[in-house]
């Protein structure tokens, strides 16, 4: 009897795709730490790579993988988040123009306010929580790129990326889409129409706090995709293959950890709705939230691991609270399996658009009523 039955992505993933070692055997991926690969007496490389800034084996498993993933033609892998963001902006020209949220991860933002001042590339930052307000920002036959978080790090805005790659695509620009918090778990969004999809692969991906990485995956290799591999060999943003393998190692178990997440933030986030020491709990997942419909649509196995809690009393009140905790750690990333606090506004410095109420947690596996009752100690005695 033929079966039909497709192996879900969970599956694959746990197996990287089906990985057996063709020389062993090995059902883990080797490590080839080599830089530079010998030529035969014909001065022919023996195999088919020549030097490891262009090309390394050890990439090849967790490229494949990714792109698998995410649904895309092929991804490329960087030494880290902000190497792939910046080889991806290296596309843009002098002249063009750039879309992107006014809160999202400012370490982007960062990069993007200067390469405005530094090669007269036009900027807009567009409030998320209104789509009419990237329909504004947008400017047809100059815009070149539109970027996007969906949800938004770290109020959570959620933006519907199949409305944005229209609205994108109508103007004549790709839609890149920052997927760092709603991994391809839960959203895969080539899918719903976006160009380009970046993950700070330290994060999810990893999930262990041990790898700091980056992931771009692309819809189609064109052009721009040409382009991004050419500035990864120039500038030599390479992630090395001790942390590929790494990376690859953590990826397999990205579907547990992200579920064990996703659950436990949103029983968090549903207990502490109502708390009297909080003006608000932002996360997708509540049915209060203004997005909850687009991020229901969208992140079909779960709203992710992510909340933050808008503290009542202002900045100083929140550092408190965040002081005060005892299993969470004070501590800036996310994605990990390890459960962090952050006074959010204090990491980002003086630009930071972010409310200065805002404290900023990533959940990791820890048990749910660890969590739960450690966040409410540090309540009462704040």
């Amino acid at each position: 009897m033929q079966n039909d039955h497709e192996t879900s992505a969970e599956s694959r993933l746990a197996q990287a795709c089906h990985f057996i070692d063709a020389a062993t055997g090995g059902i883990s991926p080797p490590l080839q730490l080599s830089t530079t690969y010998a030529r035969d007496p014909n001065y022919e490389f023996i195999g088919s790579y020549s030097y490891s800034r262009s090309a390394n084996p050890s990439w090849e498993v967790l490229e494949r993988v990714c792109a698998e993933l995410d649904g895309g033609a092929d991804a490329k892998c960087f030494a880290s988040g902000m190497a792939a963001v910046c080889a991806f902006f290296e596309t843009v020209n002098a002249g063009e123009h750039v879309v992107a949220p006014r809160i999202m991860y400012h370490g982007s933002q960062d990069w993007l306010r200067r390469i405005s001042e530094k090669r007269s590339i036009g900027l807009s930052l567009f409030d998320a929580g209104d789509i009419d307000n990237l329909r504004r920002a947008v400017k047809p036959g100059k815009t070149a790129v539109v970027w996007i978080e969906s949800p938004v790090n770290p109020t959570w805005d959620v933006i519907d990326i199949a409305l944005a790659a229209e609205i994108a695509h109508a103007a004549g620009a790709v839609l890149a889409v920052d997927a760092t918090v709603a991994s391809p778990v839960t959203t895969r969004a080539l899918e719903f129409g976006a160009d380009i999809v970046f993950h700070s692969a330290t994060k999810y991906m990893n999930g262990h706090s041990d790898v700091v990485a980056g992931i771009l995956v692309t819809a189609r290799e064109d052009e721009r995709w040409q382009e991004i591999k050419l500035v990864r060999t120039l500038t030599g943003g390479i992630l090395g293959p001790h942390e590929a393998w790494l990376l690859l190692r953590g990826m397999r178990t990205l579907f547990l950890r992200f579920d064990r997440a996703s659950q436990t933030a949103l029983q968090l986030a549903q207990h502490f709705e109502a708390h009297p020491r909080l003006q608000q709990v932002l996360y997708p997942g509540l049915e209060s939230h203004p997005g909850y419909e687009i991020a229901r649509r969208q992140m079909t196995r779960g709203f992710g691991g992510m909340l933050s809690l808008l503290v009542k009393g202002g900045a100083e009140e929140a550092k408190r609270i965040a002081g005060n905790t005892r299993l969470f750690v004070r501590a800036t990333s996310l994605g990990g399996v390890e459960s962090l606090i952050e006074h959010r506004a204090s990491v980002e410095g003086p630009h930071s658009q972010v409310p200065k109420n805002l404290l900023r947690l990533s959940i990791g596996i820890e048990n749910c009523r660890d969590l739960l009752e450690d966040l409410e100690q540090s309540l009462e005695t704040s």
